[in-house]
Protein backbone atom coordinates (compact mmCIF):
# COMPACT_ATOMS: atom_id res chain seq x y z
CA UNK A 1 0.00 0.00 0.00
CA UNK A 2 1.48 3.39 -0.71
CA UNK A 3 1.72 5.77 1.75
CA UNK A 4 -0.75 7.62 -0.18
CA UNK A 5 -3.68 5.49 0.92
CA UNK A 6 -1.99 4.37 4.26
CA UNK A 7 -2.72 8.02 5.35
CA UNK A 8 -5.89 8.58 3.31
CA UNK A 9 -7.95 10.04 6.24
CA UNK A 10 -10.03 13.64 7.03
CA UNK A 11 -7.81 15.44 9.38
CA UNK A 12 -7.86 19.21 9.93
CA UNK A 13 -5.70 21.94 8.46
CA UNK A 14 -4.75 23.40 12.00
CA UNK A 15 -5.50 26.64 11.59
CA UNK A 16 -6.12 26.65 15.42
CA UNK A 17 -5.79 24.28 18.13
CA UNK A 18 -8.60 23.22 19.62
CA UNK A 19 -10.37 22.94 15.79
CA UNK A 20 -13.90 24.57 16.07
CA UNK A 21 -15.78 21.57 16.16
CA UNK A 22 -14.05 20.69 19.29
CA UNK A 23 -14.42 23.61 21.20
CA UNK A 24 -15.57 23.22 24.51
CA UNK A 25 -18.62 25.53 24.10
CA UNK A 26 -20.01 24.96 28.21
CA UNK A 27 -16.96 26.28 29.69
CA UNK A 28 -16.83 29.53 27.64
CA UNK A 29 -18.26 32.52 29.23
CA UNK A 30 -18.47 35.82 27.10
CA UNK A 31 -17.26 38.03 30.17
CA UNK A 32 -14.23 36.07 30.69
CA UNK A 33 -13.71 36.12 27.12
CA UNK A 34 -14.08 39.99 27.34
CA UNK A 35 -11.38 40.13 30.26
CA UNK A 36 -8.95 37.44 28.34
CA UNK A 37 -9.29 39.91 25.04
CA UNK A 38 -8.26 42.59 27.52
CA UNK A 39 -5.66 41.02 28.66
CA UNK A 40 -3.72 39.89 25.30
CA UNK A 41 -4.16 43.53 24.38
CA UNK A 42 -2.55 44.68 27.33
CA UNK A 43 0.15 42.29 27.10
CA UNK A 44 0.97 42.48 23.39
CA UNK A 45 -0.49 45.85 21.44
CA UNK A 46 2.66 47.71 22.12
CA UNK A 47 5.32 45.00 21.45
CA UNK A 48 3.56 43.11 18.24
CA UNK A 49 0.41 45.09 17.42
CA UNK A 50 -2.73 43.24 16.44
CA UNK A 51 -4.20 41.66 13.32
CA UNK A 52 -7.52 42.36 12.00
CA UNK A 53 -9.48 40.11 10.05
CA UNK A 54 -12.84 41.47 8.49
CA UNK A 55 -15.51 38.70 6.54
CA UNK A 56 -17.29 40.69 3.92
CA UNK A 57 -19.63 37.89 2.79
CA UNK A 58 -21.59 38.93 0.02
CA UNK A 59 -21.34 37.47 -3.79
CA UNK A 60 -23.28 38.09 -6.78
CA UNK A 61 -22.94 34.05 -7.92
CA UNK A 62 -22.66 31.23 -6.34
CA UNK A 63 -19.41 29.37 -7.04
CA UNK A 64 -20.55 25.85 -6.29
CA UNK A 65 -16.92 24.54 -5.23
CA UNK A 66 -17.10 27.25 -2.58
CA UNK A 67 -16.82 26.36 1.32
CA UNK A 68 -17.05 30.06 2.34
CA UNK A 69 -19.32 31.65 4.31
CA UNK A 70 -20.76 33.97 1.97
CA UNK A 71 -24.63 35.43 1.32
CA UNK A 72 -25.31 35.69 -2.83
CA UNK A 73 -27.02 38.60 -3.91
CA UNK A 74 -27.03 41.37 -6.75
CA UNK A 75 -28.25 43.77 -4.60
CA UNK A 76 -25.79 46.19 -3.91
CA UNK A 77 -27.82 48.26 -0.91
CA UNK A 78 -26.48 45.89 1.22
CA UNK A 79 -23.08 47.51 1.11
CA UNK A 80 -23.26 50.31 2.86
CA UNK A 81 -25.72 48.88 6.14
CA UNK A 82 -23.56 46.32 6.46
CA UNK A 83 -20.21 48.54 7.07
CA UNK A 84 -21.76 50.95 9.29
CA UNK A 85 -22.36 47.49 11.42
CA UNK A 86 -19.06 46.26 10.74
CA UNK A 87 -17.55 50.27 12.48
CA UNK A 88 -20.42 49.66 15.29
CA UNK A 89 -18.51 46.33 16.20
CA UNK A 90 -14.79 47.21 15.95
CA UNK A 91 -16.34 50.51 18.38
CA UNK A 92 -16.99 47.48 20.84
CA UNK A 93 -13.56 46.27 20.91
CA UNK A 94 -12.46 49.57 20.97
CA UNK A 95 -14.17 50.03 24.61
CA UNK A 96 -12.55 46.82 25.60
CA UNK A 97 -9.23 47.90 24.85
CA UNK A 98 -9.31 51.03 26.46
CA UNK A 99 -5.94 52.54 24.18
CA UNK A 100 -5.73 52.66 20.75
CA UNK A 101 -4.83 49.47 18.91
CA UNK A 102 -1.29 49.20 16.79
CA UNK A 103 -2.82 47.44 13.50
CA UNK A 104 0.13 44.56 11.91
CA UNK A 105 -2.10 43.24 9.73
CA UNK A 106 -5.06 43.31 7.70
CA UNK A 107 -6.82 41.06 5.75
CA UNK A 108 -10.57 41.40 3.98
CA UNK A 109 -11.77 37.98 3.21
CA UNK A 110 -15.02 36.76 2.13
CA UNK A 111 -17.24 36.05 0.13
CA UNK A 112 -16.02 38.42 -2.50
CA UNK A 113 -14.54 41.82 -0.99
CA UNK A 114 -14.60 43.43 -4.53
CA UNK A 115 -18.52 43.06 -4.40
CA UNK A 116 -18.23 46.20 -2.62
CA UNK A 117 -17.84 49.60 -4.26
CA UNK A 118 -13.97 51.22 -3.97
CA UNK A 119 -15.81 54.09 -1.96
CA UNK A 120 -17.27 52.18 0.64
CA UNK A 121 -13.89 49.95 0.86
CA UNK A 122 -12.66 53.40 1.64
CA UNK A 123 -14.98 54.10 4.01
CA UNK A 124 -14.55 51.40 5.74
CA UNK A 125 -11.17 51.46 6.32
CA UNK A 126 -10.75 54.91 7.18
CA UNK A 127 -13.37 54.13 10.13
CA UNK A 128 -10.98 51.73 10.87
CA UNK A 129 -7.94 53.67 10.79
CA UNK A 130 -9.30 57.01 12.54
CA UNK A 131 -9.12 54.83 15.43
CA UNK A 132 -5.71 52.79 15.24
CA UNK A 133 -2.14 53.29 14.08
CA UNK A 134 -0.96 51.75 11.66
CA UNK A 135 2.31 50.11 11.99
CA UNK A 136 4.78 51.08 9.29
CA UNK A 137 5.37 47.87 8.14
CA UNK A 138 1.44 46.36 8.17
CA UNK A 139 0.75 43.66 6.16
CA UNK A 140 -2.55 44.70 4.51
CA UNK A 141 -4.22 42.30 2.12
CA UNK A 142 -7.27 41.54 0.09
CA UNK A 143 -9.12 38.36 -1.18
CA UNK A 144 -10.33 39.56 -5.33
CA UNK A 145 -12.65 38.39 -7.65
CA UNK A 146 -11.29 38.74 -11.44
CA UNK A 147 -14.31 39.33 -12.40
CA UNK A 148 -14.95 42.72 -10.46
CA UNK A 149 -11.39 43.65 -9.27
CA UNK A 150 -11.32 47.10 -10.52
CA UNK A 151 -8.43 49.18 -11.07
CA UNK A 152 -10.72 51.87 -9.09
CA UNK A 153 -10.51 49.37 -6.07
CA UNK A 154 -6.95 48.22 -6.74
CA UNK A 155 -6.15 52.60 -6.15
CA UNK A 156 -8.29 52.93 -3.29
CA UNK A 157 -6.91 49.78 -1.37
CA UNK A 158 -3.33 51.18 -2.60
CA UNK A 159 -3.69 54.54 -1.43
CA UNK A 160 -4.44 53.08 1.74
CA UNK A 161 -1.42 51.05 2.16
CA UNK A 162 -2.25 47.90 0.63
CA UNK A 163 0.32 46.23 -1.29
CA UNK A 164 -0.98 42.28 -1.86
CA UNK A 165 -3.99 40.70 -3.23
CA UNK A 166 -5.51 37.40 -3.61
CA UNK A 167 -6.83 36.56 -6.65
CA UNK A 168 -8.92 33.37 -6.83
CA UNK A 169 -8.29 31.65 -9.70
CA UNK A 170 -9.18 28.03 -8.85
CA UNK A 171 -8.61 26.73 -12.68
CA UNK A 172 -8.34 27.76 -16.15
CA UNK A 173 -9.82 24.61 -17.84
CA UNK A 174 -12.97 26.15 -19.51
CA UNK A 175 -15.11 22.43 -18.62
CA UNK A 176 -14.03 22.79 -14.66
CA UNK A 177 -15.07 26.56 -14.85
CA UNK A 178 -18.26 25.99 -16.32
CA UNK A 179 -18.98 23.26 -13.91
CA UNK A 180 -18.02 25.27 -10.80
CA UNK A 181 -19.67 28.46 -12.05
CA UNK A 182 -16.59 30.47 -12.43
CA UNK A 183 -15.72 31.66 -15.73
CA UNK A 184 -12.75 33.78 -15.89
CA UNK A 185 -10.93 33.28 -18.65
CA UNK A 186 -6.93 33.80 -18.48
CA UNK A 187 -7.43 37.63 -20.38
CA UNK A 188 -9.54 38.53 -17.51
CA UNK A 189 -7.41 37.54 -14.93
CA UNK A 190 -3.93 39.22 -16.52
CA UNK A 191 -5.61 42.62 -17.25
CA UNK A 192 -6.46 42.66 -12.96
CA UNK A 193 -2.74 41.76 -12.42
CA UNK A 194 -1.52 43.87 -14.63
CA UNK A 195 -3.73 46.73 -13.19
CA UNK A 196 -2.29 45.74 -9.94
CA UNK A 197 1.49 45.77 -11.08
CA UNK A 198 1.33 48.85 -12.31
CA UNK A 199 -0.61 50.71 -9.42
CA UNK A 200 1.98 49.35 -7.14
CA UNK A 201 1.09 46.10 -5.40
CA UNK A 202 4.01 44.22 -4.68
CA UNK A 203 2.48 40.82 -3.96
CA UNK A 204 0.02 38.84 -5.84
CA UNK A 205 -1.50 35.79 -4.94
CA UNK A 206 -2.93 32.79 -6.85
CA UNK A 207 -5.59 30.40 -5.39
CA UNK A 208 -6.01 27.39 -7.12
CA UNK A 209 -7.36 24.19 -6.32
CA UNK A 210 -7.21 20.69 -7.34
CA UNK A 211 -9.58 18.01 -6.92
CA UNK A 212 -12.76 19.86 -8.73
CA UNK A 213 -14.78 17.81 -11.12
CA UNK A 214 -13.42 17.52 -14.45
CA UNK A 215 -10.10 18.20 -13.68
CA UNK A 216 -7.61 16.07 -15.61
CA UNK A 217 -3.47 16.05 -15.43
CA UNK A 218 -3.22 17.76 -19.19
CA UNK A 219 -5.78 20.46 -17.97
CA UNK A 220 -3.56 20.93 -14.75
CA UNK A 221 -0.55 21.37 -17.05
CA UNK A 222 -2.24 23.95 -19.04
CA UNK A 223 -3.47 26.02 -16.59
CA UNK A 224 -0.32 26.54 -14.42
CA UNK A 225 1.44 27.08 -17.70
CA UNK A 226 -0.81 29.93 -17.48
CA UNK A 227 0.08 30.65 -14.31
CA UNK A 228 3.59 31.16 -14.49
CA UNK A 229 3.35 33.02 -17.37
CA UNK A 230 1.52 35.68 -14.63
CA UNK A 231 3.80 34.96 -12.21
CA UNK A 232 2.24 35.19 -9.23
CA UNK A 233 4.44 36.01 -5.85
CA UNK A 234 2.41 33.31 -4.03
CA UNK A 235 0.58 30.67 -4.76
CA UNK A 236 -1.98 28.42 -2.52
CA UNK A 237 -2.73 25.45 -3.72
CA UNK A 238 -5.21 24.04 -2.15
CA UNK A 239 -7.41 20.24 -1.78
CA UNK A 240 -11.36 20.68 -2.68
CA UNK A 241 -13.34 19.44 -0.21
CA UNK A 242 -16.71 17.79 -1.51
CA UNK A 243 -19.06 18.18 0.97
CA UNK A 244 -22.46 18.48 -0.51
CA UNK A 245 -24.47 17.43 3.02
CA UNK A 246 -22.54 20.86 4.24
CA UNK A 247 -23.10 23.25 1.58
CA UNK A 248 -25.90 22.40 0.09
CA UNK A 249 -27.30 23.01 -3.50
CA UNK A 250 -24.05 24.49 -5.10
CA UNK A 251 -22.05 21.07 -4.91
CA UNK A 252 -24.83 18.88 -5.86
CA UNK A 253 -24.49 20.51 -9.46
CA UNK A 254 -22.01 17.45 -9.74
CA UNK A 255 -20.92 14.16 -8.13
CA UNK A 256 -18.94 11.67 -6.59
CA UNK A 257 -18.35 10.52 -9.89
CA UNK A 258 -17.13 13.78 -11.75
CA UNK A 259 -14.52 14.36 -8.83
CA UNK A 260 -10.98 13.00 -9.62
CA UNK A 261 -10.87 9.84 -6.82
CA UNK A 262 -8.06 9.56 -4.48
CA UNK A 263 -4.71 8.49 -6.60
CA UNK A 264 -5.71 10.45 -9.61
CA UNK A 265 -6.12 13.58 -7.00
CA UNK A 266 -3.08 13.29 -5.28
CA UNK A 267 -0.80 12.86 -8.70
CA UNK A 268 -2.24 16.50 -9.50
CA UNK A 269 -1.10 17.70 -6.58
CA UNK A 270 2.34 16.39 -7.42
CA UNK A 271 2.28 17.53 -10.77
CA UNK A 272 1.05 21.15 -9.75
CA UNK A 273 3.86 20.39 -7.14
CA UNK A 274 6.35 20.09 -9.55
CA UNK A 275 5.60 22.64 -11.93
CA UNK A 276 5.74 25.21 -9.07
CA UNK A 277 9.14 23.69 -8.33
CA UNK A 278 10.43 24.07 -12.16
CA UNK A 279 9.36 27.66 -12.11
CA UNK A 280 11.36 29.22 -8.93
CA UNK A 281 8.99 28.26 -6.45
CA UNK A 282 9.70 27.05 -3.17
CA UNK A 283 7.48 24.79 -1.13
CA UNK A 284 6.17 27.00 2.12
CA UNK A 285 4.85 25.10 4.74
CA UNK A 286 1.32 23.64 3.75
CA UNK A 287 -0.24 24.12 0.28
CA UNK A 288 1.48 27.63 -0.14
CA UNK A 289 4.26 27.89 -2.55
CA UNK A 290 6.61 31.15 -3.03
CA UNK A 291 9.29 33.04 -5.24
CA UNK A 292 12.42 33.66 -3.26
CA UNK A 293 12.14 37.01 -2.11
CA UNK A 294 8.98 36.92 -1.26
CA UNK A 295 7.70 38.20 2.39
CA UNK A 296 6.12 34.85 2.93
CA UNK A 297 9.60 32.64 1.51
CA UNK A 298 11.43 35.25 4.08
CA UNK A 299 9.38 34.52 7.17
CA UNK A 300 9.57 30.82 6.37
CA UNK A 301 13.42 30.90 5.90
CA UNK A 302 13.75 33.12 9.09
CA UNK A 303 11.64 30.81 11.39
CA UNK A 304 8.97 33.38 11.92
CA UNK A 305 6.29 32.07 10.36
CA UNK A 306 3.05 32.75 11.56
CA UNK A 307 -0.72 30.39 10.91
CA UNK A 308 -3.93 31.76 12.60
CA UNK A 309 -7.49 31.71 11.46
CA UNK A 310 -5.96 33.86 8.01
CA UNK A 311 -3.67 31.04 7.03
CA UNK A 312 0.29 31.31 7.17
CA UNK A 313 0.90 35.05 7.84
CA UNK A 314 4.46 36.85 7.89
CA UNK A 315 2.97 38.86 10.91
CA UNK A 316 3.23 37.55 14.15
CA UNK A 317 0.53 38.48 16.50
CA UNK A 318 -1.26 36.98 19.63
CA UNK A 319 -3.76 39.06 18.74
CA UNK A 320 -6.62 38.29 15.95
CA UNK A 321 -9.85 40.21 15.79
CA UNK A 322 -12.43 39.22 13.41
CA UNK A 323 -15.35 41.20 12.56
CA UNK A 324 -17.80 40.30 10.23
CA UNK A 325 -20.66 37.55 10.04
CA UNK A 326 -18.89 34.24 10.57
CA UNK A 327 -15.75 36.13 11.61
CA UNK A 328 -13.40 34.52 14.11
CA UNK A 329 -11.27 36.14 16.85
CA UNK A 330 -8.09 34.81 18.68
CA UNK A 331 -6.88 36.17 21.40
CA UNK A 332 -4.38 33.30 22.08
CA UNK A 333 -6.29 32.16 24.87
CA UNK A 334 -9.76 31.90 23.87
CA UNK A 335 -11.39 31.79 20.34
CA UNK A 336 -14.81 33.26 19.44
CA UNK A 337 -17.19 33.24 16.48
CA UNK A 338 -19.39 35.61 15.45
CA UNK A 339 -22.82 34.61 14.43
CA UNK A 340 -22.89 33.01 10.35
CA UNK A 341 -25.91 34.87 9.49
CA UNK A 342 -25.71 38.38 8.15
CA UNK A 343 -29.55 39.39 9.82
CA UNK A 344 -28.20 37.59 13.01
CA UNK A 345 -24.79 39.47 12.56
CA UNK A 346 -26.55 42.94 12.32
CA UNK A 347 -29.33 42.27 14.80
CA UNK A 348 -26.82 41.83 17.92
CA UNK A 349 -24.58 44.29 16.78
CA UNK A 350 -27.58 47.28 16.40
CA UNK A 351 -28.63 46.16 20.15
CA UNK A 352 -25.05 47.02 21.30
CA UNK A 353 -23.80 42.88 21.82
CA UNK A 354 -21.07 41.39 20.87
CA UNK A 355 -22.60 39.11 17.89
CA UNK A 356 -20.89 35.94 19.04
CA UNK A 357 -22.47 32.54 18.34
CA UNK A 358 -19.85 30.13 20.50
CA UNK A 359 -16.53 30.43 21.64
CA UNK A 360 -13.83 28.30 23.67
CA UNK A 361 -10.96 29.42 26.63
CA UNK A 362 -7.81 27.23 26.12
CA UNK A 363 -6.46 25.72 29.20
CA UNK A 364 -2.90 24.68 29.80
CA UNK A 365 -2.99 21.56 28.09
CA UNK A 366 -5.05 23.37 24.98
CA UNK A 367 -2.08 26.15 25.29
CA UNK A 368 0.96 23.55 24.86
CA UNK A 369 -0.18 21.26 22.33
CA UNK A 370 -1.60 24.75 20.52
CA UNK A 371 2.33 26.11 20.61
CA UNK A 372 3.36 22.10 18.93
CA UNK A 373 1.17 21.93 16.50
CA UNK A 374 1.94 25.61 15.57
CA UNK A 375 5.52 25.07 15.54
CA UNK A 376 4.41 21.58 13.31
CA UNK A 377 2.82 23.52 10.84
CA UNK A 378 4.63 26.76 10.15
CA UNK A 379 8.59 25.17 10.49
CA UNK A 380 8.04 21.49 10.36
CA UNK A 381 9.30 21.04 14.06
CA UNK A 382 8.99 21.58 17.35
CA UNK A 383 11.39 21.38 20.47
CA UNK A 384 10.30 19.51 23.62
CA UNK A 385 10.99 21.60 27.26
CA UNK A 386 11.05 18.27 29.75
CA UNK A 387 7.94 19.73 31.45
CA UNK A 388 6.24 19.15 28.08
CA UNK A 389 7.09 15.36 28.27
CA UNK A 390 5.17 14.85 31.51
CA UNK A 391 2.03 15.21 29.82
CA UNK A 392 -0.16 13.04 28.84
CA UNK A 393 -1.43 14.90 25.70
CA UNK A 394 2.16 14.93 24.20
CA UNK A 395 3.10 11.02 24.97
CA UNK A 396 0.10 9.68 23.85
CA UNK A 397 1.02 11.52 20.80
CA UNK A 398 4.34 10.56 20.46
CA UNK A 399 2.83 6.95 20.75
CA UNK A 400 0.87 7.28 18.11
CA UNK A 401 3.20 8.84 15.59
CA UNK A 402 4.93 5.19 16.18
CA UNK A 403 4.32 3.97 12.82
CA UNK A 404 5.16 7.49 10.56
CA UNK A 405 8.34 7.17 12.20
CA UNK A 406 8.87 3.55 10.94
CA UNK A 407 7.54 5.04 7.57
CA UNK A 408 10.08 7.95 7.70
CA UNK A 409 7.56 10.53 8.22
CA UNK A 410 9.05 11.75 11.36
CA UNK A 411 12.44 11.96 13.41
CA UNK A 412 11.77 11.56 17.27
CA UNK A 413 14.73 13.14 19.11
CA UNK A 414 15.10 13.69 22.67
CA UNK A 415 14.14 17.02 22.71
CA UNK A 416 12.76 17.71 19.36
CA UNK A 417 10.42 15.85 16.76
CA UNK A 418 11.24 16.42 13.22
CA UNK A 419 9.54 16.30 10.11
CA UNK A 420 10.95 14.58 7.34
CA UNK A 421 11.07 15.97 3.46
CA UNK A 422 9.08 12.67 2.86
CA UNK A 423 6.54 13.37 5.61
CA UNK A 424 5.75 17.18 5.10
CA UNK A 425 2.85 16.07 2.79
CA UNK A 426 1.34 13.86 5.80
CA UNK A 427 1.81 17.26 8.30
CA UNK A 428 -2.05 17.30 8.96
CA UNK A 429 -1.67 13.53 9.98
CA UNK A 430 1.46 14.31 12.17
CA UNK A 431 -0.07 17.53 14.08
CA UNK A 432 -3.67 15.12 14.56
CA UNK A 433 -1.10 12.80 16.57
CA UNK A 434 -1.60 15.88 19.33
CA UNK A 435 -5.33 16.73 18.72
CA UNK A 436 -5.98 15.40 22.21
CA UNK A 437 -9.53 17.07 22.21
CA UNK A 438 -10.46 14.68 18.90
CA UNK A 439 -9.33 11.57 20.40
CA UNK A 440 -11.55 12.01 23.28
CA UNK A 441 -14.18 12.71 21.49
CA UNK A 442 -13.29 10.41 18.58
CA UNK A 443 -11.20 7.17 20.36
CA UNK A 444 -11.12 4.80 16.93
CA UNK A 445 -10.43 7.78 15.09
CA UNK A 446 -6.58 6.67 13.16
CA UNK A 447 -3.57 8.70 11.64
CA UNK A 448 -3.82 6.46 8.76
CA UNK A 449 -6.36 4.09 6.89
CA UNK A 450 -7.87 1.50 8.51
CA UNK A 451 -7.43 -0.59 5.95
CA UNK A 452 -3.56 -1.17 6.73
Amino acid sequence: MSLISKYNVAAPRYTSYPTVPYWDEGSFDAEGWKMLLKRSFTETNDKEGISLYIHLPFCEKLCTYCGCNKYITVNHQVEEPYIDTLLKEWKMYLAVFGNKPRIKEIHLGGGTPTFFSAANLGKLLKGIYNSAVILPDASLSVEGHPGNTTAAHLQTLFDLGFRRISLGIQDFDSRVQEVINRIQPVEMVAAVVENARRIGFTSINFDLIYGLPLQTPRGMRETISEVVKLRPDRISFYSYAHVPWIKGTGQRRYTEADLPQEEEKRKLYELGKSLFYLNGYTEIGMDHFALPGEALHEAFEAGTLHRNFMGYTVSHTSLLVGLGASAIGDNWYAYVQNEKQVHAYQEKVNKGEFPLVKGHILNTEDLLLRRHIHNLMCNFETQWQRADTQCDAIVEGLQRLQEPEKDELVKVLPHKLVVTPKGKPFIRNICMAFDARLWRQLPQSHLFSKAI
